[in-house]
């Protein structure tokens, strides 16, 4: 019998498959320059990985630079987090997430995020289906962030400091 495991694939793509999406460098957050951070916020920026509109999810990097609350929000889908650098916590929860620290938050879930005081700058992935719904302390509505809203930050930024489309184009999916 011929071993062919370590051969490539030599069939026929499959139709409207899409291309890999590579993002190089991501764990070391310091190497990656500052133009490609979009604020979103005072202190407050993410780095798009992808972006997928046909599906209703975002993957992100967000990074912090400033102690104190950051938003209250409710999850309209699951989400994902991989916290990369410093920590953070829900004031509603007594878990924290601490670099190196995986989380999970089901739909639904509402809670207020805070960086603590003795944190210089938090930055965790996060792959988030659906939206954050912010609410104010009695869960009256003040803003939704979903794909579309951070397509949009996204190619205003990249417009404004003239990097182009080529990059949320990449992200795109």
């Amino acid at each position: 019998m011929i071993d062919n495991s370590s051969q490539p694939y030599r069939g026929r793509p499959l139709p409207f498959a899409q291309g890999d999406h590579i993002v190089p460098g991501v764990i070391d957050v310091g190497a990656i320059d500052d133009e490609l951070w979009v604020p979103q916020a005072e202190g407050v920026s993410f780095l798009p990985l992808l972006l997928s509109p046909s599906q209703g999810y975002f993957v992100n990097v967000l990074r912090v630079r400033r102690s104190g609350v950051l938003s209250r929000h409710r999850h309209a889908g699951p989400v994902h987090a991989l916290t990369l650098k410093g920590r953070w916590h829900y004031l509603e929860h007594d878990w924290w997430a601490e670099e190196g620290s995986y989380s999970y938050e089901p739909p639904g879930d509402i809670h207020t995020l805070e960086v603590p005081d003795d944190v210089d700058e938090m930055v965790t992935w996060f792959h988030v289906s659906g939206a954050y719904v912010y609410v104010d302390p009695d869960g009256n509505v003040l803003g939704i962030e979903d794909v579309f809203s951070k397509i949009e930050k996204t190619l205003e930024h990249d417009s404004d400091r003239g990097i182009g489309t080529a990059r949320l184009e990449a992200c795109l999916r």
